[in-house]
Formats: C-alpha cells, sequence, structure tokens
C-alpha cells in the first residue's frame, strides 16, 4: 500500500498536462465566456452603420422620425406618439415581447390577417396602421430598408439553439371563465398603475414630452382597435411575458395565467381609436382569432363572448366544425 501511494505521489510531481488536454480546458472556457447573448443597440449604436443607425432611431424614436413629431409633414406615417420599442422591449431583442432576434428567417409567411403570404414589409406596415394608428409606408421606402436593416443587424449570430425563445408570445393557458373587469382592475392597480397611470395614459418623456417612457394603454394616443393587442388572449401573452416591467421575463414571468388574462381583459375595455374596414380582416372568417372583438364571425357566439370570453368553447366549435385548433 505504501509503495503504490509513494508512486501515486511520485507521478503527481512529474505529470505535466499534454496538449490536448490544454486545448480541452481551453476549449471549454471559450465555451463559457462567448456564450450568445442579445445585443445591447443603445451601448452598440456607435458601431452601427448608417443604415442600421437609422433604422435604431425610426423604431426608438418613433413619433419624432415617422411620426407626429416629425419635422416635415410627409415623413408622419405613424398616427400616435409611441414607439416600435414601446412593445418591442430592449429595442426589439427581448424574448418574449414580439422581439426581431432571428425574424427575418421567418418571412415571407402566410397571415390570415390578409389571407396571403406577407413579406416582412407588409408585417411593418400591418403595425403601422394598427398599433401605430397611422397609414403604410411606401414600399420603396428608405424607412423601410432602415428598420429591416436595423432587424438583420439584431440578429447577426443567434445560435441555432436559441431562436425559438424569441418568436412571439409565449402562450398561456387560456382560462375556462370569461374576463372578469373587477379581478383585472385590481390587478392593474397593484402591478401596472404606477406606470401606467389611473387613467391609462403613461408617462410622458421627460426631455421632449411627446414621446413616452411608459406608453398609455387605452385612450386616444394608444393602438386601435384593430391592432392585435386589442385581443385579450394576445394581450395576455404579452403582459405575462413582460410585465411589470423590468420586473418579468418569458421564463420567469411574475403574474399568472389568470392575472394576465383578466388584466388584459380590463386594459380592453377601455375605448381607442377606431381601424376602418375592419370587416375586411382574414378574407376566410375561419381563420380569425376566437378572442378578435370584431365581426363578422362564421359561428353563432356573442360578441360579448368574442371579446371577453369565455373562449374555450369558440375553440372547441371550430376544432369540431372545420378541424381548425385554435390557441388564441
Amino acid at each position: 500500500m505504501f509503495v503504490l501511494v509513494g508512486l501515486v505521489f511520485i507521478w503527481l510531481l512529474n505529470y505535466e498536462p499534454t496538449k490536448e488536454s490544454e486545448e480541452t480546458i481551453q476549449v471549454k472556457d471559450i465555451v463559457v465566456i462567448d456564450k450568445w447573448q442579445p445585443k445591447d443597440a443603445i451601448a452598440e449604436i456607435k458601431n452601427m452603420s448608417p443604415v442600421v443607425k437609422k433604422g435604431y432611431y425610426l423604431i426608438a424614436e418613433t413619433s419624432k422620425y415617422m411620426g407626429p413629431n416629425a419635422v416635415r409633414a410627409e415623413d408622419r406615417y405613424s398616427g400616435n406618439n409611441l414607439a416600435c420599442a414601446n412593445c418591442h422591449l430592449q429595442k426589439g431583442a427581448q424574448a418574449g415581447s414580439g422581439s426581431w432576434v432571428g425574424i427575418l428567417e421567418r418571412f415571407p409567411q402566410f397571415g390570415g390577417r390578409g389571407n396571403k403570404v406577407g413579406t416582412i414589409q407588409d408585417r411593418i406596415n400591418g403595425c403601422m396602421e394598427r398599433s401605430m394608428n397611422g397609414k403604410m409606408l411606401p414600399s420603396d421606402s428608405d424607412k423601410l430598408v432602415a428598420i429591416v436593416a436595423y432587424m438583420d443587424w439584431l440578429s447577426e449570430g443567434v445560435p441555432e439553439d436559441r431562436k425559438a425563445e424569441f418568436k412571439g408570445y409565449p402562450k398561456i393557458k387560456v382560462p375556462a371563465v370569461a374576463v372578469n373587469l373587477e379581478k383585472g382592475r385590481q390587478v392593474y392597480q397593484k402591478e401596472c398603475v404606477i406606470c401606467h397611470g389611473e387613467n391609462g395614459a403613461g408617462v410622458l418623456n421627460a426631455i421632449d414630452g411627446k414621446s413616452y417612457t411608459y406608453p398609455p394603454l387605452w385612450g386616444p394616443d394608444s393602438f386601435n382597435d384593430g391592432a392585435g393587442m386589442h385581443r385579450v388572449i394576445t394581450s395576455a401573452e404579452f403582459i405575462k411575458s413582460n410585465m411589470p416591467y423590468l420586473q418579468a421575463t418569458w421564463d420567469n414571468p411574475k403574474l399568472t395565467d389568470e392575472e394576465a388574462y383578466h388584466v388584459a381583459g380590463y386594459i380592453n375595455s377601455f375605448s381607442r381609436p377606431h381601424k376602418l374596414n375592419t370587416e375586411n380582416d382574414y378574407p376566410d372568417k375561419k381563420l380569425k382569432p376566437v378572442s378578435t372583438p370584431y365581426g363578422p364571425w362564421v359561428d353563432d357566439f356573442s360578441p360579448e363572448q368574442h371579446k371577453n370570453g369565455p373562449f374555450l368553447p369558440i375553440m372547441d366549435f371550430y376544432k369540431e366544425k372545420y378541424g381548425i385548433t385554435k390557441t388564441k
């Protein structure tokens, strides 16, 4: 036994790691150090190309560069004072908030609202007309070119195994009950009012007094009633993954599915700008999300139920009659 111990001790004194073992250790260290993270646009703005930088300012200060506060009237496409980044958080880099990381790979894609395959430019213009309550950018617009360039820059280097987490909004388990506005009001008072205010008007930027630090959730300067965020289920998915701001993430939410659901219904119970011609949305009405609050529909459920639920019976109907599985 003593001989064996002595031999081991001598071997340890004379051991020199091989080149192969050193390389293995170094590779492991590199993997840890170089773990991919979404880009911090503010920190990296000085390294952006001119067209990417232009796209950044368009999404970060939308009302100033292509909204009501644009110097030139011909640049005013957005109809409210929101910024794209008020919803696409961390300037489009935050998972669970409709992130733009990797988004260009998903287009062209079919969209039920237009019942056609659309480009990323079409999708941006959908937001311009609805979330931004404005008008479409021309197809040859340099603003569209810049926004797409920014999205492309934001997506550089994203690993394959990270792409899924940046896609859309994580699903919630839709409650079996209708929205309870009183429960929603209680959640709003506890978690939302500090940033968005008693009247949902948000908080204006202290520097310019025109754009928003915290956006309005209803009222004349908010998204219109044709926006996806005006659907309770879509709104609840966004809220659960992102709110309260800086307290929740898609993989570590603060609110439960039920709390997000009820507060989404509460927020959407108030008035907001009206989108014209919504009856033309979803030419194939079977593809309309069940929580779309405006008709027409191809079912006999009431407008109230399409707005506030319960939604599971509507989902069951489309599954049984048309073989369509709906999640929102």
